[in-house]
């Protein structure tokens, strides 16, 4: 009952994930290659800690 309120931190990284490649996005649109692959490194590492909360949530189970 009382996790019904708690916010679900795949979510959020998620959105952290979706931000940055949004950035990477527009750095490589400006023609600005390494700010791009600086942003889809740090998308990278979000997304390694989505899949990695995702199967600890799969383990639970």
């Amino acid at each position: 009952m009382f996790g019904l309120f708690k916010k679900d931190p795949v979510k959020q990284l998620e959105k952290e994930h979706k931000r940055l490649l949004e950035e990477a996005m527009q750095l490589q649109r400006g023609g600005d290659i390494k700010g791009y692959a600086a942003k889809s490194a740090e998308a990278e590492k979000v997304m390694d800690k989505i899949v990695e909360l995702q199967e600890k949530k799969k383990k639970k189970k």
